[in-house]
């Protein structure tokens, strides 16, 4: 039990975090996509072409996610693995699969650290296996100037 969160909270969490996860392993992203803040910040560590931290839901949806699919040549199929959940805080274990459109298998390991608030998705920090990253996929295109 977390020291400055009640039981309910990690609860609640926990809760929508499986329900987001099981959709996703369905393969629906929907429910991903709208538990982001409007404010929501992704962040992918490492030295990657796509490593940095992607701030606001419409530059997460804009310069990773769709960048991101629209080099994937078959469905994305994602496993989840493992939910952990104190207070405010989401730890997600799972697997992604998918061919992308260079043939090159891009199957990966990733830990999702969420930062909850109001069942909204407020930040991520993905940790992921950053040279197949490399290997697998094409660098995104610059982000557009504001």
């Amino acid at each position: 039990m977390s020291a400055t969160f009640p039981t309910d909270v990690t609860a609640a969490n926990r809760q929508r975090m499986q329900h987001i996860m099981a959709e996703l392993d369905k393969g629906n992203g929907k429910p991903f996509v709208e538990a982001m803040a409007d404010d929501f910040c992704w962040t992918i560590p490492g030295d990657t072409p796509w490593s940095r931290t992607y701030s606001g839901k419409q530059a997460v949806i804009s310069e990773l996610l769709r960048p991101l699919y629209a080099q994937f040549a078959t469905p994305y199929i994602s496993t989840t693995r493992r939910i952990m959940a104190d207070g405010d805080r989401v730890v997600v274990e799972f697997d992604g699969r998918v061919t992308t459109k260079a043939g090159k298998a891009y199957n990966n390991r990733y830990c999702y650290v969420f930062r909850m608030e109001g069942g909204q998705m407020k930040e991520l920090m993905e940790y992921l296996d950053t040279a197949l990253v490399i290997a697998a996929l094409e660098a995104p295109s610059a982000p557009l100037a504001a």
